[in-house]
């Protein structure tokens, strides 16, 4: 038969994945263990390989896996003479800065395109801005816009709770009521991602009883761990071709677990990372011009004293 996989048929599904990280020792073993296996299933494999060069995000590495479970064997009841029912794929992203939510909603975009959910897969993000006017009629007009353009595509909304804070008299209200009507009449030509800081956006969601029942997948990007967080240094410095000294990574550890700990509800995660290896480099490329050492060896190496975290210049949300 034709690859099942790529079909548009969709049906409900509720999924809020959890903080718990999976153990190495956890892995379930490969799903495809011959070579046509593999080659009929190769969509899913291809985003799982896209997926791995990322620290962390077990939770949507398994939702990829389980949307494209779902289209595959929907696909299989169809051509069995069953019912191959429509799903909601809208979707509330909720976590720090820094967590993957902008970088994993481009994918997934990618992804539903593939599967032939999308007919475009096209990513666009906005905000505020963009969708709230100046006037009486402004913001419906601009919303509309913005989701004609959005058709076919993902719609990503980056601090929705925005939307929601000038209160009733706000036109933030004329834009998520405009939302919810797309939602509603255009339900399966695009999808809509909402994406913020978890508090914010549980609070935004409670203001109007109607929105969380129509973003049936909720993901929890919760903050990285000290570990992930030095994963991510050391690739950082690997694909610009540097080498962090020994302790230079203890330095970093250190600083790291504190501040995560002491800023846990605004740390910027992956954003602080690569921030505060760029003013590294920079301090390091100070120190060899002071010291006059330009051997590869030096200009390999990033050491303790690159990291002036006390003197920094990063912000830290």
């Amino acid at each position: 038969m034709n690859n099942p996989a790529q079909t548009r048929k969709r049906g409900r599904i509720n999924v809020v994945l959890n903080h718990r990280t999976v153990d190495a020792n956890e892995q379930i073993e490969p799903f495809f263990q011959t070579k046509e296996e593999r080659e009929q299933h190769e969509i899913l494999l291809k985003f799982e390989q896209e997926l791995g060069q990322y620290v962390g995000l077990e939770q949507v590495k398994r939702l990829i896996k389980e949307i494209y479970a779902w289209l595959y064997i929907n696909q299989c009841r169809k051509e069995k003479g069953l019912k191959a029912n429509k799903q909601v794929l809208h979707m509330i992203f909720k976590g720090n800065p820094g967590t993957g939510k902008t970088t994993v909603a481009r994918i997934i975009a990618s992804f539903l395109f593939e599967m032939e959910v999308l007919t475009k897969g096209h990513f666009i993000e906005v905000e505020r801005a963009d969708l709230v006017g100046e006037y009486i009629g402004h913001t419906a007009q601009k919303t509309r816009d913005v989701l004609k353009k959005a058709n076919g595509g993902v719609l990503f909304i980056d601090e929705a709770y925005s939307l929601a804070r000038g209160g009733e008299k706000d036109f933030g209200k004329e834009a998520i009521d405009t939302l919810v009507k797309a939602m509603e009449d255009h339900q399966h030509d695009f999808v809509l991602i909402l994406a913020g800081y978890s508090r914010e956006m549980d609070y935004f969601l409670s203001l109007n009883p109607g929105l969380p029942s129509r973003f049936p997948i909720a993901i929890d990007f919760p903050n990285y761990t000290t570990d992930q967080l030095m994963e991510m240094v050391h690739r950082m410095l690997e694909e610009r071709e540097y080498e962090l000294s020994k302790d230079g990574a203890y330095h970093v550890k250190e600083h790291l677990r504190k501040i995560s700990q002491e800023q846990e509800r605004t740390f910027s995660n992956g954003r602080y990372i690569r921030n505060i290896i760029e003013e590294a480099i920079r301090l390091q490329a100070v120190r060899l011009l002071k010291e006059q050492r330009y051997d590869r060896d030096s200009l390999t190496q990033i050491k303790r004293e690159d990291f002036q975290f006390q003197a920094s210049h990063v912000k830290l949300t």
